[in-house]
């Protein structure tokens, strides 16, 4: 059972949750390009997407930095977490192609949207300074996410051998392939796989 206690209206939690991280590929050099009001519009834009996709599915956006948004499912069991965050990942996928092909003709570069899930146990609530606290999580999960976003190639979600287990190991929708294993220091090596776009990208 996860411990549950209230703080500041919101829940604070330790329980299994999938951890989504996604990222803009290729989104410094627009960045580095285009008038600053125009970066951020078109940041706001893509977070605008993934948020509107996660909190669909049931999850909880808890954190953005740079071009990359952070979110959660902890609701549930984790098949119930598993197939949430799968169909959010795969809706990412889908809708970012309309937004970079959109991108690509104004200002000549492509993007791709790449991201990692994992399953594992995490902690949320609120954290921070008087007046500028916010929704975090920390945990090992976190960090293994973050690691298979940067893993991911343009265009594609990683998932660990975690997600795919609480998925009940069906994968004739998802066409997950089975990539190289994590390797982490001073552990065992994690299990992963990608869901790739069927038009392969030339840059990750």
């Amino acid at each position: 059972m996860s411990a549950l206690t209230e703080r500041r209206g919101v829940v604070t939690q330790r329980g299994p949750a999938i951890v989504l991280f996604a990222e803009v590929r290729n989104f410094t050099r627009m960045s580095e390009m285009l008038e600053p009001q125009k970066v951020l519009d078109l940041a706001s834009g893509f977070f605008a997407l993934v948020a509107d996709a996660i909190e669909a599915s049931g999850g909880e956006v808890f954190g953005v930095r740079n071009d990359t948004l952070n979110a959660v499912f902890r609701g549930g069991t984790p098949p119930e977490q598993a197939r949430q965050a799968v169909a959010a990942a795969q809706r990412i996928q889908r809708e970012f192609g309309a937004i970079a092909e959109s991108w690509q003709r104004e200002y000549g570069l492509m993007t791709a949207v790449a991201m990692g899930l994992h399953l594992g146990d995490t902690v949320f609530g609120m954290a921070g300074p008087d007046g500028a606290a916010q929704f975090v999580a920390f945990g090992d999960c976190v960090s293994v996410a973050e690691r298979l976003l940067h893993r991911a190639r343009a265009g594609e979600f990683v998932l660990s051998a975690e997600v795919m287990n609480a998925l009940g190991g069906s994968n004739s929708e998802l066409g997950a392939d089975e990539l190289p294993p994590l390797q982490l220091a001073r552990r065992e090596s994690i299990e992963i796989y990608g869901v790739l776009l069927d038009t392969r990208l030339d840059f990750t």
